[in-house]
């Protein structure tokens, strides 16, 4: 019985972690060390020939769990943001902000924090929220093509290996974000998920080792990096332009406010079930 909700765990989050690939603001890399196998991952990725069997066997059911959450998800997605954008975005952050404290222990789990662990935590707060803000000003366009996707699947990856990083937020001011939903949606196999499994196999090769290093020798830094860029991009899901504000009702704010208290308890409920599993 407990092989089996590992595994179902394991594939509930890969689902979770889809939705950093395809909601704006929300970091795949987060999501995963929110739920406890980012490091497990990273080293994965990085060395590949080591456990290879053991380690494709416990991602695998994560792998397909992604793969469905971006096929089943990518279209109520679109609708409800479409529809219900304020409501879901205050959703989704009051869910980041309710794993936080487990994100917050994990950084002093190997020492206790210092002064320069303060200051990174400080740097990735204002510089990701200054970063972010004005990514309109620092990316243009990229047509919706083969190449295109390529530089999806790039930017997707970048979200796994480095937490904080949104990559549908890039996608976003490129251009690609809705094209990407499309193909999710439709399930366009050639057109969209080939080339961004060629993007992001590009971006593993080329920076998994690198994240490795840092979270072996600057673990505590790089979580404290990690929560700084976490309150920045949270904060920019609920403010113009990512949250649609106009024309919103006294209805939607208090039903905002519903869905941000429900988004805490399920982020402190995916934690306690994380502990309950390690």
């Amino acid at each position: 019985m407990a092989k089996k909700q590992g595994w179902l765990l394991r594939f509930f989050k890969g689902v979770i972690i889809a939705l950093g690939f395809i909601l704006p603001g929300v970091s795949g890399g987060v999501l995963a060390a929110i739920l406890g196998i980012y490091e497990r991952m990273l080293k994965f990725l990085a060395n590949m020939r080591e456990n290879f069997k053991e380690n494709l066997l416990f991602f695998l059911p994560v792998a397909i769990g992604g793969v469905v959450g971006i096929g089943l998800l990518s279209a109520p997605l679109e609708y409800l943001l479409a529809h219900y954008n304020i409501i879901v975005l205050w959703g989704f952050s009051g869910a980041i902000i309710g794993t936080l404290p487990s994100l917050i222990k994990e950084s002093t789990a190997k020492r206790g924090r210092d002064l320069w662990d303060y200051v990174t935590f400080f740097i990735a707060l204002i510089g990701g929220f200054l970063f972010l803000y004005h990514l309109s000003d620092i990316f243009g366009v990229i047509p919706a093509n083969f190449g295109g996707f390529v530089v999806a699947g790039a930017l997707i990856a970048l979200g796994i290996l480095i937490p904080g990083l949104s990559p549908s937020n890039l996608l976003l001011v490129m251009g690609l974000y809705d094209p990407m939903l499309d193909g999710f949606r439709s399930f366009d196999l050639t057109g969209t998920f080939f080339p961004i499994a060629i993007g992001g196999l590009i971006s593993i090769l080329l920076f998994s080792k690198l994240m490795e290093y840092l979270l072996m020798h600057f673990h505590s830094r790089v979580y404290h990096f990690i929560i700084g860029l976490v309150f920045s991009s949270t904060a920019l899901i609920i403010l113009p332009p990512v949250a649609q504000y106009g024309g919103s009702t006294t209805l939607t704010y208090v039903l905002s406010g519903v869905f941000f208290l429900g988004g805490v308890a399920l982020g402190g409920w995916m934690c306690n079930l994380e502990e309950r599993y390690k």
